[in-house]
C-alpha cells in the first residue's frame, strides 16, 4: 500500500489479544498484508495498525493472508495511547512516521517504491533529488533505520546499505500441477496503475490468451480476489504461468506476488527488465517483444510438461535468493541497527512539523500496491 508523503490519517478501535513472545512486541502500520506476514517468522508479536486511508478495507485483508497468531488490531488512535513499550516501531512511508512521531522507541522505515514511483503517485512537483534529500534529513532526525525490499528501491532512494528481499516459503503451497491452461496475473487497481505495471505491453501481449486477474479490481470484470490465502494457493496450483510486467523505472522487474507465484512453482513471463528475476528458457521467458512473448505463452498453454520443468527452477530461485529464514535474519538485524541508531542523541530532537518537508502535500489519491 503506498500512501501519500505526510499524509494525516483519521484515529478510530483495538479488537483481538496477542501473545508475549521472548523478543516482544512491534507496531507494524499496514501496508501490504502479504509483506506483513513475514514478520511471523521473527520472534516477536504484532500490534497492527489498521484504518488507514487509501485501503479498498479499513482492517485487515483476510483475502491475501490470514491474521497473524499473536497479532493485534489497533487504530492509529490506539497506538499512540498504547502503554506498551514496543521494540521496534515498524513504518511504510514518511506518513507513519510522522503519525508516530511522538512515541519514543526505535524505528525503521520500509521503501517499497522507487522515488520516482512515489512522485508519480502523488502528483508531485518535487524532483526526484529534493525528496530523495528531504527523506534523508528527515530519517536524521528522527534517528530512523531504512531498509528497502530491493536494491532498485533503495538505490533510487540513496539507501543502499540494507537490503531485504521477501523471505517465502515454497513448502507452504500446494504441490504444483499446472492443469489450467491459462495464465495468471495478481494486481490491484489495475486501471490507477497502467505505466507502473506496463499494461500496455500486458494487453499487446496477452490480451487474447486466457488469462485470469486476481486482485480488487472494481472496475474491471474480472474474478476478483481471493476468497482467502488457501484459495490463492489452489489457484497457483492450476494456473499454467505467471505474469509480470513493469516499467523499469517505476517497479522492479519481479514483486512479492511474483516471488510468491514462484515459490508455487508457476514459470514467469515478463517484459526484459533489468532487475528481473526470470532466467529465460530456466525459469520463465522474458521478451521485450508482444509478439515474441505471446508465443511463449501461447507455448506454454500447450506443453504442461514444460510449465512444470521451468516452475520447478523457479522454486529453486525463490529458496536461493528469497528464503524466509534470510528473511528473519536480516529484520532481526535491522531491528538492532534501529535500536542502535535510536540510543545515539548527539543533539535535541527536532520536531517534525518544523521541517519544510511537511509543507508538501499531505492529501493525494491513493494505490494499493502487490
Amino acid at each position: 500500500m503506498a500512501r501519500a508523503l505526510f499524509t494525516r490519517k483519521p484515529e478510530s478501535s483495538m479488537h483481538g489479544s496477542g501473545q508475549a513472545h521472548s523478543k516482544g512486541r512491534l507496531l507494524v502500520f499496514n501496508c501490504h498484508e502479504a509483506w506483513i506476514y513475514q514478520l511471523t517468522s521473527l520472534d516477536y508479536d504484532l500490534d497492527i495498525v489498521v484504518g488507514l486511508p487509501g485501503r479498498h478495507t479499513l482492517g485487515w485483508d483476510h483475502h491475501v493472508r490470514p491474521l497473524p497468531t499473536g497479532a493485534r488490531i489497533l487504530t492509529h488512535q490506539e497506538a499512540l495511547a498504547s502503554p506498551l513499550e514496543y521494540s521496534c516501531l515498524i513504518c511504510h512511508n514518511p506518513s507513519d512516521l510522522l503519525d508516530i512521531k511522538y512515541r519514543k522507541e526505535p524505528r525503521i522505515l520500509v521503501l517499497h517504491l522507487p522515488v520516482e514511483a512515489r512522485l508519480v503517485e502523488e502528483h508531485s512537483k518535487l524532483t526526484a533529488q529534493e525528496a530523495t534529500d528531504l527523506l534523508h534529513h528527515y530519517v536524521k532526525i528522527t534517528r530512523t533505520h531504512v531498509v528497502a525490499v530491493s536494491s532498485l528501491k533503495g538505490r533510487s532512494w540513496g539507501f543502499s546499505e540494507d537490503i531485504i528481499p521477501f523471505g517465502i516459503d515454497p513448502d507452504e503451497y500446494l504441490p504444483y500441477q499446472g492443469d489450467l491452461p491459462q495464465g495468471l496475473r495478481i494486481s490491484n487497481f489495475t486501471s490507477r496503475r497502467r505505466r507502473f505495471l506496463n499494461w500496455d505491453f500486458h494487453e499487446q501481449a496477452f490480451g487474447d490468451l486466457p488469462v485470469t486477474l486476481i486482485g480488487h479490481n472494481p472496475d474491471l470484470d474480472t474474478l476478483g480476489p481471493s476468497k482467502d490465502w488457501e484459495h490463492l494457493k489452489r489457484l497457483l496450483q492450476c494456473h499454467r504461468f505467471y505474469i509480470h510486467t513493469a516499467d523499469p523505472v517505476l517497479e522492479d522487474g519481479y514483486n512479492m506476488a511474483t516471488v510468491e507465484a514462484m515459490a508455487a512453482g508457476l514459470p514467469v513471463l515478463g517484459n526484459s527488465h533489468p532487475s528481473s528475476i526470470i532466467e529465460h528458457g530456466i525459469n520463465g521467458f522474458v521478451s521485450n517483444d508482444p509478439i515474441e512473448l505471446r508465443s511463449y505463452a501461447q507455448r506454454l498453454l500447450q506443453d504442461q510438461a514444460l510449465a512444470i520443468r521451468l516452475g520447478e527452477a523457479a522454486q529453486q530461485t525463490v529458496r536461493q535468493r528469497f528464503s524466509l529464514p534470510a528473511f528473519k535474519w536480516s529484520f532481526e538485524k535491522a531491528i538492532i541497527t534501529a535500536k542502535n541508531k535510536h540510543a545515539v542523541r548527539k543533539q535535541p530532537r527536532a520536531l517534525i512539523q518544523d521541517l519544510p518537508i511537511t509543507k508538501q502535500r499531505r492529501a493525494t489519491k491513493q494505490q494499493e500496491y502487490q
